[in-house]
């Protein structure tokens, strides 16, 4: 498997995944022309892409979506809850194209085993993916508000993980959103913090895992610098090695990830 984060963040995320039978995209919350940009950097387009996970009908999750399926025909897959959702948005997807993909369920796609997975978000159904293939394992979960035992029993053991990291809790304090919007983000249905996810990184976290994807950061409530520093800080303390066995990397709003192979 290869995989490149597009984008990631609150104006916009999609992650790449691809194997030898085909590839497929992970949420497009950019325009259909950013999102064929981004690939284009990777020499990659949306005319090579198979099929489309949704995770949720959040903007930044579904911004691209009527364009894309309108222009490239791709099979989109989403749960029945967030079909319902989508179809509210004006998103209109023709019936050839659309595939359900219920929470916990487990399908083959491009010679990979895709399973769903809950998590505990302001959506109305919201779901992510784990990806394995050739005993390797992708797993793929940001919008939550925490990570329960059964998200880090799917997600354990993964070679790879694209992993939120949204804010720094006393940048958020401090900061200039609302309070109403302070407690959404702080709350079980927001998202997760630099500590948390690094707490719950120590738990999922094996001898195979070799990397790590800090994504879904706040524009205005965190810095790379310091999601990074405070998740191998937490990792540290449980010795776990971020200098030689796993490397924390960036994600950005607008700039892909290098290819990786898995």
């Amino acid at each position: 498997m290869k995989m490149s984060v597009l984008a990631s963040g609150s104006t916009g995320n999609s992650t790449y995944i691809e194997t030898e039978k085909g590839s497929l995209l992970i949420d497009v919350g950019l325009s259909c022309k950013r999102i064929e940009e981004a690939l284009n950097t990777l020499d990659r387009s949306l005319n090579n892409i198979d099929a489309i996970l949704i995770t949720h009908e959040h903007s930044d999750h579904i911004k691209g979506l009527k364009v894309i399926s309108k222009r490239y025909g791709i099979p989109i897959y989403a749960n029945e809850k967030t079909w319902q959702r989508i179809e509210a948005k004006d998103i209109a997807v023709h019936g050839d194209q659309r595939f359900h993909f219920n929470p916990l369920e487990e399908k083959e796609l491009l010679g990979m085993n895709v399973q769903s997975f809950n998590v505990s978000h302001d959506a109305i159904d919201p779901q992510f993916y784990t990806f394995m293939k050739d005993n390797k394992k992708i797993s793929v979960i940001t919008d939550t508000g925490y990570i329960s035992d059964q998200m880090k029993g799917i997600i354990k053991d993964s070679d790879v993980f694209v992993f939120e990291s949204n804010h720094d809790v006393d940048m958020l304090r401090m900061g200039r959103y609302p309070w109403v919007t302070k407690q959404r983000i702080l709350s079980d249905v927001g998202h997760v913090s630099n500590e948390d996810a690094a707490h719950a990184m120590r738990d999922v976290i094996t001898d195979r895992t070799k990397r790590i994807y800090l994504s879904h950061l706040s524009l205005d409530n965190n810095i790379k610098e310091l999601a990074k520093m405070s998740v191998e800080q937490v990792l540290n303390q449980y010795d776990i090695d971020t200098d030689n066995h796993i490397m924390i990397s960036d994600t950005d709003k607008a700039v892909p990830t290098t290819i990786y192979q898995i």
